[in-house]
């Protein structure tokens, strides 16, 4: 914005030099860049500076009709469903979130279904409808706030408009 500013007294001819030169990196940086394709996420996102972002908060499933909460792989789904939701209730798509960050717990015997989380989350992310897949980091905490869950899992977005 200091820029601009200063360009606001000078003569006509500098203002536009100054917008050239302003805009030029942009157009060549358009495309969300990734690198180090694995099965389940890139290792490396790069997002150019005139990019849209979305920031969805922690989220877990919501209890089943009986009353419980499924296992894991059950509410990896019903998790990333939820971001689906709200993702294209703003006009997103789930192709745009770029990172994922997921919290789980054991089970009640220990246990901590690292493959229902995989499964659950290739319906999602590396599809024939969202070849896409994040960065994305998973970490075995202790608790969550809430009783029941086994997942706890937070996303960004972006897209270049």
């Amino acid at each position: 914005m200091k820029s601009l500013k200063k360009c606001i007294f000078a003569p006509a001819a500098l203002v536009v030099g100054s917008m050239l030169a302003v805009t030029a990196p942009l157009s060549s940086a358009q495309e969300i860049e990734r690198k180090g394709e694995g099965r389940h996420f890139y290792t490396t996102i790069r997002v150019p500076a005139n990019a849209e972002f979305m920031y969805l908060s922690g989220a877990g499933a919501a209890r089943l009709e009986d009353g419980t909460w499924g296992d894991m792989a059950q509410q990896t789904r019903d998790t990333f469903n939820g971001f689906k939701e709200k993702l294209e209730a703003e006009g997103w798509s789930m192709s745009d979130i770029i990172q994922v960050r997921a919290f789980g717990v054991a089970d009640d015997n220990d246990f901590l279904d690292f493959d229902g989380f995989n499964e659950a989350y290739r319906e999602f992310f590396g599809t024939e409808e969202n070849p896409m897949k994040p960065v994305r980091s998973f970490v075995e905490i202790e608790d969550l706030v809430v009783d029941g869950w086994l997942i706890e899992i937070e996303v960004r977005a972006a897209r270049v408009p």
